[in-house]
């Protein structure tokens, strides 16, 4: 075996999935045994035998991306619990493993895998439970997306119905079926940041168990948003909601405009003034932006 063959065999076994125990598998897919390939190229010493020296490093590794995946979603954790959120997050690194060269991304696609995927939640909680994930992504995607300058009073004298306007990067719209802010608020501030990992095999023993807020299906619109340095949930009425996410979508500022008001009760009156509020609103938090070609990934 070459060196090359070697390094390739131990990063496949070690990436190999574990069994529901968080052990490492008896067989591999081929039927060979895990305990004929690991003494094929590693050796035992007193205390160990080849298959637990692999067995250690296939255990670290699940245990490290599990633990990556945890503290990005550590109120989906809370609401699940540890031993079923751990099980959970094994299942989904096994469809979805590491695509990239950062642990950022391991979570991305986790809030649409989920929606297919109930057998891992509590009963008749689906819906919440997707709403959370989806908070919790969006948390992610708003703290470390880019920042882009910001529009100035003069970049909007010359808007017209045929204008497009960007939005910064970092701004993320969601439709919320419950008021999953309160939730996934609830917990971040009750769990120290210390303890926002997983305690993946019961390897890590949570101290604190979060209590979290009743959760009634009340929808919500949220603007989740970077100011400071710091991640913001702001709740937005439908108007604001469907007005920036059309302008989110490139669409004409006109066409926006109408779709932010299709159906409306307001008068004409009224909807002026709530256009008033919606762009002062957006234009003080620095929502409206520049938007060069390259400046829409991870800063």
């Amino acid at each position: 075996m070459t060196l090359l063959e070697l390094q390739r065999q131990m990063s496949d076994d070690v990436r190999r999935s574990l069994d529901a125990n968080f052990d490492m598998q008896q067989m591999r897919e081929d039927g060979r045994s895990m305990s004929e390939v690991a003494a094929s190229y590693i050796r035992p010493n007193p205390e160990l035998s080849s298959f637990q020296r692999l067995e250690i490093y296939n255990r670290q590794y699940w245990f490290r991306v599990i633990s990556a995946v945890s503290e990005d979603f550590p109120a989906l954790a809370a609401l699940i619990g540890s031993k079923g959120f751990d099980a959970l997050v094994l299942a989904y690194l096994r469809e979805n493993p590491s695509v990239s060269f950062t642990l950022r991304n391991l979570g991305s696609r986790l809030p649409v895998w989920l929606v297919d995927h109930p057998e891992f939640e509590p009963k008749n909680r689906h819906d919440l439970v997707v709403d959370v994930a989806r908070l919790e992504w969006a948390y992610v995607e708003a703290y470390d997306r880019a920042e882009v300058t910001p529009l100035t009073l003069e970049d909007f004298s010359g808007l017209d119905v045929d204008s497009t306007l960007s939005l910064q990067p970092h701004l993320q719209l969601l439709t919320l079926r419950y008021p999953v802010d309160e939730l996934v608020l609830a917990v971040r501030e009750q769990t120290p940041a210390s303890e926002m990992s997983s305690n993946a095999a019961s390897e890590l023993t949570k101290k604190t168990q979060p209590k979290l807020p009743a959760m009634r299906r009340t929808p919500i619109h949220l603007a989740v948003h970077r100011f400071d340095n710091s991640v913001y949930y702001r709740r937005i009425d439908p108007g604001a909601y469907l007005l920036l996410r059309a302008l989110q979508e490139r669409k004409p500022l006109g066409e926006s405009l109408e779709i932010a008001f299709a159906g409306s009760a307001h008068s004409p009156e009224e909807q002026v003034e709530k256009i008033r509020e919606y762009f002062a609103h957006a234009a003080e938090l620095g929502w409206f932006c520049h938007r060069p070609a390259d400046a829409i990934g991870v800063q």
